[in-house]
C-alpha cells in the first residue's frame, strides 16, 4: 500500500553517485580485456597510461562537456569588429575552449604517442558525446596522416604545419579541419569546381565550400582542381598566414554563415568563400581523390567508427545502471524480463561493436599503421589483398556502426522512461542527435554500399570476392562463410543501375548481405575476446540481475 506523502523523499543520489563515480577505463572490464587481446605485450605499459589518462576523461572533462553542449552555447559568427573590419570570428563556449587546450595538450599525433595509446585515449574521449573537440581531432589526425604520407612535399611551411600539430608550439596545438564539400555534392568529389592557381612555390584558391565542419581550426585539408585541369589535388591551407592570428585577418577567405545543425552542435560548421587564399599542395595533384579518400576520409571513417562504439558503449552502460536503481511495480526496471533482455542487447551490441574495431584497427597496425590510396595495385598479391580488406573493412564498419548506433541510444533512452529525453537528466539525448548526424560523415550509407560494390568489381581479378569473404570472416563458421559466398555470386552485375521492381530488390538484398557479413565480423572478433562485463560488478548494485 502506497499512502500520500506531500513531502516525498525519492531521490537520484543513488544512481547519480554510482553513475558519476565510475572510471571509464578502471570500471570497464571488457574494454581491459579486449586491449589485452588485441595489443599483445604492449598491453601493460598502456595499462598503466591509460589508469593515468581516464579519471581525467572522467571525472575532469565530462563536466565541461555538459556544460558546453547547453543550447545557449552554441558557437556563432561576428563577422565584422567595431571598426568595420571584416575579423570572422568564430565565438564558442568557454568550456569547449577549455577542453581543447587540455585534450590537444595530450598530442595524441606526436611521435612518442604509440598508435594504440592514441586510439583508446580517444575512444575514452569520445564517450564523453562531445564533438567541439573530438571533431577537429579526427581531421588533425588525417591532416598529420596526409603530410606524412608525402614527405618530399614538406616544404618549409608544410613541415611548420606538422610540427604545429604534433609537437605544439608554444603550449600550443595545431588543430586541423577537411573542406571537401561543395554545394553541387559531398560524396562526389571529382565535381568538385573550386580553383587552385599556381603562385610561384604555392597556390591561391578561389571558390565556395558548402560544409566546412571546425571552421575555428588552424589549418584544412582542401580539394580543388587545378587551373585548367580537371582533376582534383589535395591542399593544405592555414586559416591564418602567421603574425595574423592575432589582428583578426584571414588568410583570403571569409565565412558566410555557420550551418544550423540537429546535432553536434558543440562544432561550428560554416559556408566560405576563397577569394585567393595560400595553399600549399601535398600528394600528386592528379591523385588527389585517391589521397583524400584513401587516406583523409579513411581515417575519418575509422574515427567515426570509434566514436559509434563509444557512445554505445556509455549509453548501454548508463542504460544498466538506471535499470538496476528505478523500481517500477514493486522491482527494478532490470528485474523485468523484457526490458533486462533489452539492456543485455545493448551490452552485447556495445561490446561487438569495440572489439569489431579493434580487430580493424589491428590490422591496420598489422600493415604498419599507414594507409595506402586506391587499391594498391603496385604491391604483392598478399599485401595488396590486406590493403584492401583494411580499406573494405573501413568502409563497411562506418556504414553499420554509425547506422547501428542511432537506433542503440534510442533504444538506451527507452529505459528511462520520460527521463530519457530530459537534456539535463542524462547525456543520451545528446549522444542520439550526435549519432544521427555523424551517420552522414565521410560518406552517407547508400554511398558507401555502392563504394563498396564498385571496389570488389574492380578488385575481383586479384581477389575473387569468394577469398575476400573467406578472408573477412576468418574463424567465423565455414558453413555460415560458403552460405555468404553464395548469396554473393547473385551481385554479379550492378544492382543499382535500374529503376526497375528487381533491380531495387536486389539493391534492397545487397545492403542487408553488407550488414550480415558485418555482423559476422563482429561477432567473431567478440568471440576471441570472450565475455566480460562492461561495468565492473562491485560498481552494480543488482549484479544477480545480469548472470
Amino acid at each position: 500500500m502506497t499512502l500520500p506523502d506531500r513531502n516525498n523523499p525519492y531521490s537520484f543520489d543513488a544512481f547519480i553517485n554510482t553513475l558519476y563515480g565510475l572510471d571509464f577505463y578502471a570500471d570497464d572490464p571488457f574494454l581491459q580485456k579486449a586491449l589485452r587481446h588485441f595489443t599483445g605485450a604492449a598491453f601493460e605499459d598502456l595499462d598503466g597510461k591509460l589508469r593515468t589518462f581516464a579519471p581525467k576523461v572522467s571525472f575532469r572533462w565530462r563536466p565541461l562537456a555538459d556544460a558546453g553542449a547547453a543550447p545557449e552555447k552554441r558557437p556563432y559568427l561576428v563577422p565584422y569588429n567595431a571598426y568595420n573590419q571584416r575579423i570572422d570570428r568564430i565565438v564558442r563556449a568557454a568550456e569547449t575552449l577549455q577542453l581543447e587546450q587540455e585534450i590537444f595538450s595530450e598530442a595524441l599525433f606526436s611521435s612518442s604517442v604509440s598508435p594504440w595509446e592514441s586510439l583508446t585515449k580517444r575512444y575514452l574521449l569520445h564517450q564523453l558525446g562531445e564533438f567541439g573537440v573530438m571533431c577537429p581531432m579526427a581531421c588533425t589526425e588525417g591532416l598529420v596522416a596526409l603530410m606524412r604520407q608525402f614527405p618530399e612535399d614538406q616544404t618549409p611551411p608544410v613541415r611548420a604545419i606538422l610540427e604545429h600539430c604534433t609537437d605544439g608550439l608554444d603550449g600550443r596545438f595545431g588543430i586541423g579541419a577537411q573542406f571537401v564539400t561543395e554545394i553541387q555534392g559531398g560524396s562526389n568529389i571529382p565535381a568538385n569546381l573550386l580553383e587552385a592557381v599556381p603562385d610561384g612555390h604555392h597556390y591561391r584558391l578561389y571558390g565556395t565550400k558548402f560544409f566546412t565542419s571546425a571552421i575555428h581550426a588552424d589549418y584544412a585539408v582542401v580539394t580543388a582542381k587545378v587551373t585548367g585541369r580537371e582533376e582534383v589535388g589535395t591542399f593544405v591551407v592555414p586559416s591564418w598566414l602567421p603574425g595574423d592570428k592575432e589582428k583578426e585577418i584571414r588568410n583570403g577567405f571569409c565565412i558566410n554563415r555557420i550551418k544550423w545543425k540537429m546535432g553536434t552542435v558543440e562544432v561550428p560548421t560554416a559556408e566560405v568563400t576563397y577569394n585567393g587564399a595560400v595553399a600549399y599542395p601535398v600528394g600528386p595533384i592528379q591523385r588527389g581523390v585517391a589521397n583524400v579518400v584513401g587516406i583523409v576520409l579513411s581515417l575519418s571513417r575509422l574515427a567515426v567508427g570509434i566514436s559509434s562504439a563509444a557512445g554505445m558503449t556509455r549509453a548501454a552502460r548508463e542504460a544498466q545502471l538506471y535499470a538496476e536503481f528505478r523500481e517500477v511495480f514493486g522491482a527494478p526496471i532490470g528485474a523485468w524480463a523484457l526490458a533486462n533482455q533489452q539492456v543485455r542487447d545493448l551490452v552485447s551490441t556495445a561490446q561487438r561493436s569495440l572489439a569489431g574495431s579493434l580487430k580493424i584497427f589491428s590490422l591496420f597496425m598489422e600493415l604498419g599503421g599507414r594507409l595506402r590510396p586506391g587499391l594498391a595495385l603496385d604491391a604483392p598479391l598478399e599485401l595488396r589483398r590486406k590493403h584492401f580488406l583494411l580499406r573494405e573493412l573501413i568502409i563497411i564498419q562506418k556504414l553499420v556502426l554509425a547506422y547501428d548506433a542511432i537506433n542503440h541510444v534510442r533504444q538506451a533512452m527507452s529505459i528511462f522512461g520520460g527521463n530519457g529525453v530530459i537534456e539535463d537528466f542524462t547525456a543520451l539525448p545528446r549522444l542520439f542527435r550526435d549519432a544521427a548526424v555523424n551517420e552522414l560523415w565521410e560518406g552517407p550509407r547508400n554511398v558507401l554500399l555502392m563504394q563498396v560494390f564498385r571496389d570488389l568489381g574492380r578488385a575481383a581479378q586479384f581477389y575473387p570476392p569468394e577469398q575476400f569473404l573467406e578472408d573477412l570472416l576468418e574463424g567465423a563458421d565455414g558453413k555460415e562463410i560458403r552460405a555468404l559466398a553464395r548469396q554473393a555470386r547473385e551481385f554479379a552485375q550492378p544492382p543499382f543501375q535500374q529503376l526497375d521492381a528487381e533491380s531495387r530488390r536486389r539493391s534492397v538484398a545487397w545492403e542487408a548481405f553488407i550488414e550480415q557479413i558485418f555482423r559476422v565480423y563482429q561477432r567473431t572478433a567478440l568471440q576471441e575476446v570472450g565475455a566480460m562485463p562492461i561495468v565492473a560488478p562491485a560498481r552494480l548494485r543488482r549484479p544477480d540481475l545480469w548472470q
